[in-house]
C-alpha cells in the first residue's frame, strides 16, 4: 500500500497476506494462540484440514516466521509449533478484520441474496 490516498497491495504483501490469512492459517493461528500444538492436536483440532494441507500451512507460516517449529526431545521424536512474537502482532489486525465483518455481515448477506437472486444471465460477463 502507498499512500492514506491510494489503495495498492503491491505483490510482495498480496503473496504473503495470501500465506498467512487463508482459511488453515487462521485456524492454526487460532489454536497457537492458545498453547502450542503438536501435529496431531492441529488435525483433532481442525478436522477439515487434511495432512497435506496442514503439514504446507504450518511450514508457510513457519518460513514467514509467524510459528516456531520445535523438536521435542522425547522418544519417539516429537514436533511441537508454538507462535512468535511476530505471529502475536497478527491479532489485532485480525481482530479489526473480523469486527468489520461480523457489523457488515448482514448488507453483505443481502448483496449476495440479490446478486444470486438476479434474473439476468447476461450480467455475468
Amino acid at each position: 500500500m502507498d499512500t492514506a490516498d491510494e489503495f495498492r497491495i503491491d505483490t510482495p504483501h498480496r503473496e504473503l497476506l495470501d500465506q498467512v490469512l487463508d482459511k488453515w492459517s487462521l485456524s492454526i493461528l487460532n489454536e497457537l494462540c492458545e498453547r502450542p500444538c503438536r501435529f496431531n492436536e492441529l488435525r483433532r483440532a481442525i478436522p477439515e484440514v487434511t495432512q497435506k494441507s496442514l503439514t504446507a500451512t504450518l511450514r508457510r507460516l513457519e518460513r514467514n516466521g509467524v510459528i516456531q517449529r520445535d523438536v521435542l526431545s522425547t522418544r519417539p521424536v516429537a514436533i511441537s509449533y508454538r507462535i512468535t512474537p511476530l505471529g502475536k502482532t497478527l491479532r489485532q489486525p485480525i481482530d479489526v478484520l473480523l469486527e468489520w465483518a461480523a457489523e457488515h455481515l448482514p448488507a453483505i448477506e443481502s448483496a449476495r441474496e440479490a446478486f444470486d437472486t438476479q434474473e439476468d444471465p447476461t450480467h455475468r460477463q
